[in-house]
């Protein structure tokens, strides 16, 4: 039977506690004895070892406490363990001869999912220049800062996601997406930066001065015209300062709508009628009645 230090501790304590409680007994007979002894002298000495008894044993309950709470590690210290041999692993047969068909099916078509999902590979985020250029904190942002994973869903409750998804489909409107942080350094630069499809929505991406506190949860949203969620991969990047810290995404299946164009009412000049000019004849010369015509000369002969 082998016998490490552990085991040799614990047998120690146990054989300690066994020769407290011995002690103890052996304490309490020898007063019970000594008090029966008639001889005053005797009976002090014989009380009195039965004391030193129970002192010893009281010792000894305080030695096994010591033992049990710092006798391997100072035992460790004078005898390093030995690593523990791996165990050698068995030798397996191998077959000599395995048997190869001669003709194999190979089939002519294969099945292809209609809607599969495969995370894009993607190396090391950066920051644009075009971001870094709007920076204004002054404060060195904590290098342990730590973001947990981005949770992308439709809706949120109490800044948790309500049935989240790593796939959308169309028509949509927004996205919430929803973290917690610890160590943050208020004052410090923060950064959120959405991509599509590998291209960055610049009017979607913020970088601002972080007042958030050390640790908490948070929440932000991507709101998009229904016409403009195109499919394809969505990513959200998160920097303090100039570290990257998280990045998460999600995919949008099928054709967005199209923007319908309401045709504008133009205005319509309603033509007016001009009168056309009536040319009136001047009015004739009728004679008053009080007009007398002038008798004409009648030339004489």
């Amino acid at each position: 039977m082998n016998l490490d230090i552990h085991a040799a501790v614990v047998m120690a304590v146990i054989l300690t506690i066994l020769g407290a409680l011995l002690s103890v007994w052996s304490g309490f007979r020898a007063i019970r004895k000594g008090r029966k002894v008639a001889y005053f002298r005797l009976s002090r000495r014989q009380v009195a070892a039965g004391w030193r008894m129970i002192i010893f044993a009281v010792a000894l309950v305080a030695f096994a406490l010591l033992l049990g709470r710092f006798g391997e590690p100072v035992s460790y210290r004078f005898f390093p363990p030995s690593p523990s041999p791996s165990p050698t692993p068995t030798i397996s047969l191998t077959p000599t001869i395995s048997l190869t068909p001669t003709i194999s099916l190979t089939p002519t078509i294969t099945p292809t999912p209609e809607i599969s999902y495969t995370p894009t590979a993607t190396g090391t985020p950066f920051l644009p220049i075009v971001i870094e250029a709007q920076f204004k904190s002054t404060i060195t942002p904590n290098p342990a800062a730590i973001f947990s994973p981005l949770v992308f869903s439709l809706d949120v409750k109490d800044r948790l996601a309500i049935n989240p998804q790593m796939v959308f489909q169309n028509p949509l409107s927004h996205i919430y997406v929803t973290y917690s942080y610890d160590s943050m350094t208020d004052g410090s630069q923060f950064t959120s930066i959405w991509y599509q499809n590998g291209q960055m929505l610049s009017d979607k991406s913020k970088t601002d001065i972080w007042s958030g506190g050390t640790g908490g949860s948070g929440q932000d949203e991507l709101d998009l015209p229904a016409e403009q969620w195109l499919p394809g991969v969505y990513q959200l990047v998160f920097f303090v300062g100039t570290d990257w810290k998280v990045l998460g995404e999600f995919r949008v299946m099928g054709e967005p709508p199209t923007a319908t164009v309401s045709p504008t009412p133009s205005l319509t000049r309603t033509p007016t009628l001009t009168p056309s000019v009536t040319h009136t004849p001047p009015p004739s010369w009728t004679p008053r009645p009080t007009d007398t015509r002038w008798p004409s000369q009648t030339p004489t002969h």
